[in-house]
């Protein structure tokens, strides 16, 4: 599937590529190899290809990988990206049709030049190599610049929202996210069997949570809208935005949750409370569904992000346990920290803050509690 057209690529390659990895790039098996080989081949002369200069750009979670190899295209020099995506364990749809989306929108995000449906392969134009997390510092002030770059990329994003378009992030899909933490979290690491009251306790908090996440009005999410996911914008360049391929329509709190709330950095509350303060006013005077009240969008922010982090607390420890990837299970502790602060700050969450207490062998934190009212 052709998804652009470019204009007439160059005869021979410029003299600024970048240097090709001369490191092997591993492949799963010989057929997969051959099968990207006899693609590159036939894009080589549209995009002037150097299929020789294939080398890895990065993986993620899932089984998706990134590929980055040279080309002498006037459009697009020095480089281009594959995705690597096996059809048999991804389907490459949604981020096709959300790389659309987010184009439309006019967020620098990726354009989808080639697409072999068949056998899961993409050819991508390149956002570089840096991203805004490898931009940060953890030891130094928080990049608040960057961070509003950030804030405007996902304004210009929501307001582009129309419903219909995007699956629907229900109450069902939401609750079944949280319940990866039963199941993961709690049964597989901690190893612990929940009886009757402890699970009444965790089935009430889940639908306390999702309720109070379906009460903001719905936009399209990210839903994994962080450092790592924004690439390092270049000159007179808006950040770029990639991994998107996820993306919901549900609660405006959802993203902004995600880029304060991290899951792989942390930054301390008067921060964090400095970028949703200046979201929230950007979102208002841009026409977008945030409230009046910004007490009420902070408490909202904060249920979502509560959702967000049982979630990603479940599915870290999958990835540790169930896919032999342990480097995620170092992160758990953040997202447990996230989710007792909150859980601190509503006596709603009381009941769900002293089972993980229980579960964890903590002291419950300070109790500044927020009631409904």
């Amino acid at each position: 599937m052709n998804v652009q057209t470019p204009s007439p690529a160059l005869s021979k390659p410029p003299a600024t590529a970048a240097p090709a990895d001369t490191s092997p790039l591993p492949w799963p098996d010989p057929q997969r190899q051959a099968q990207c080989a006899a693609w590159l081949a036939r894009l080589q002369e549209r995009f002037a290809l150097a299929p020789h200069s294939l080398r890895l750009a990065s993986a993620d979670a899932s089984f998706r990988r990134y590929l980055r190899l040279d080309s002498a295209h006037p459009d697009f020099a020095p480089s281009l990206v594959v995705m690597d995506a096996p059809p048999d364990q991804e389907n490459s749809a949604p981020f096709v049709q959300v790389a659309k989306l987010m184009q439309e929108a006019g967020v620098h995000s990726p354009q989808v030049l080639d697409w072999d449906a068949e056998h899961g392969f993409l050819l991508l134009t390149d956002l570089g190599p840096h991203t805004m997390m490898q931009r940060i510092d953890p030891s130094a002030a928080p990049p608040l610049a960057a961070y509003l770059d950030a804030v405007d990329t996902l304004i210009r994003w929501q307001q582009a929202s129309r419903p219909g378009v995007l699956p629907l992030y229900d109450k069902a899909l939401l609750c079944s996210e949280m319940a990866l933490f039963s199941q993961w979290y709690l049964g597989a690491y901690r190893q612990v069997s929940l009886n009757d009251a402890q699970t009444r306790v965790l089935d009430k908090a889940f639908d306390t949570i999702a309720q109070e996440n379906l009460s903001w009005p719905c936009v399209y999410v990210h839903c994994d809208f962080m450092p790592r996911n924004l690439m390092d914008k270049g000159r007179d360049q808006s950040l770029g935005v990639l991994d998107f391929q996820d993306a919901l329509y549900g609660p405006i709190t959802y993203d902004i949750a995600s880029l304060v709330r991290d899951a792989f950095i942390s930054w301390d509350e008067d921060f964090c409370l400095d970028v949703l303060v200046r979201y929230w006013q950007k979102a208002r005077a841009a026409g977008l569904p945030v409230g009046d009240d910004f007490g009420a969008f902070y408490r909202g922010a904060e249920w979502m992000g509560l959702q967000r982090h049982l979630r990603i607390a479940g599915i870290f420890t999958r990835l540790s346990l169930r896919d032999g990837k342990p480097r995620y299970l170092a992160d758990t502790p953040r997202f447990i920290g996230y989710i007792r602060a909150t859980c601190a700050r509503y006596r709603e969450l009381g009941p769900l803050l002293r089972l993980i207490d229980q579960v964890e062998g903590t002291t419950p934190p300070p109790m500044f509690v927020f009631g409904r009212g």
